[in-house]
């Protein structure tokens, strides 16, 4: 299994997130609750991060996290580790508690940050019973239904300020906020001159989302999985990182993808003949080689792959990417080559 990617930096923002293993819950009453969260007030003194936001829900939680020293590793590995060890002592159980390491996504602006946090917030709602859960949302989305009634917003709105799970009630004014909580970036970032004018603010953004019914999800502009944001960070951001393209697919899909004219010419080289010379040369390898490169260094449907190849059929296409790639599997020597030919197209 591919290690997620980690994208530590000073002063990043993230959004981390970690599920029960199965989708088991991970909290199965308020003793557990109140154990997580004392383990929250202690992330700023111990690792010096500023908790900007969090919520629990039943097999998940969500945080909103910055790393003044670029410690997000450890942070976010002990939170889980202290968690899991407490958690299957008390309730006598063994084995992994959370399904894999946890997710982290960067957040490049303020923007895109009070987005997030307002998506963490809003968790609470986004159930079935209330009529937000991922198939609703499907159809919302398309345009396929009418504005919820005025007691279905006065049921969700309920259950949005009674969470007392979630930073919410701190930054919308229903409590007063914990010591360890960050609130003045999120809060300032609704507008307002002062802390009241910021809480009425918050309150605004987040509960006339629920009102409109809008319960989008930030990450359609997620790239690699892990970063939240343009291209252009994307790419300043991997320019430092280290890694294992094949152990860390992400990295890949960091960069902007090399064009089809690239993946030829790059094998052409390789190869030292010309493209037209060994395309169609019976058992060749240079024609899947590109292929497949065409997939992964390129990000090329296979339907794309198909016309550039001057109408090759679609499913000869997908059959040449799967071949190569099991010949890779076989051939060493052919890997080592693929190999640094994917290194050489890393860096146009």
């Amino acid at each position: 299994m591919a290690r997620p990617l980690r994208i530590e930096i000073p002063g990043g923002r993230y959004h981390l997130t970690a599920r029960g293993n199965e989708r088991h819950d991970v909290f199965r009453d308020d003793p557990d609750r109140h154990h997580f969260i004392g383990l929250l007030a202690q992330l700023p003194e111990r690792f010096g991060v500023l908790l900007h936001a969090y919520v629990l829900m039943p097999n998940h939680f969500h945080l909103l996290l910055e790393t003044p020293e670029a410690n997000l590793s450890k942070t976010g590995q002990w939170l889980n580790v202290s968690y899991s060890v407490w958690f299957n002592r008390r309730h006598q159980r063994s084995g992994h508690l959370f399904q894999g390491r946890f997710s982290a996504v960067i957040i490049e602006d303020d923007a895109a940050f009070q987005e997030v946090g307002r998506y963490l917030h809003l968790n609470p709602v986004r159930v079935k019973r209330l009529g937000l859960d991922k198939g609703r949302r499907a159809v919302a989305k398309a345009g396929l239904t009418t504005r919820p009634s005025p007691e279905m917003v006065e049921e969700r709105l309920a259950r949005l300020r009674a969470w007392t799970w979630s930073s919410y009630r701190a930054y919308a004014g229903y409590c007063k906020p914990p010591p360890w909580l960050t609130c003045d970036v999120l809060g300032a970032l609704c507008g307002g001159r002062n802390s009241r004018e910021e809480q009425a603010a918050l309150r605004e953004y987040t509960e006339q989302a629920v009102r409109d019914g809008l319960m989008e999800r930030p990450w359609e502009r997620l790239l690699g999985g892990v970063v939240l944001g343009t291209q252009a960070f994307a790419e300043r951001l991997r320019a430092n990182l280290q890694g294992n393209s094949r152990e860390q697919p992400a990295l890949r899909q960091l960069t902007t993808a090399v064009t089809w004219e690239q993946i030829v010419r790059a094998v052409e080289l390789v190869k030292g003949e010309p493209w037209e010379q060994f395309r169609d040369r019976h058992g060749d390898w240079g024609r899947d080689a590109a292929l497949w490169l065409g997939r992964r260094a390129g990000r090329i449907s296979l339907r794309e792959l198909a016309e550039v190849m001057g109408g090759l059929d679609y499913c000869a296409a997908s059959a040449a990417v799967s071949r190569f790639g099991r010949r890779l599997a076989q051939d060493p020597k052919l890997a080592r080559t693929i190999s640094g030919l994917e290194g050489q197209l890393s860096n146009v």
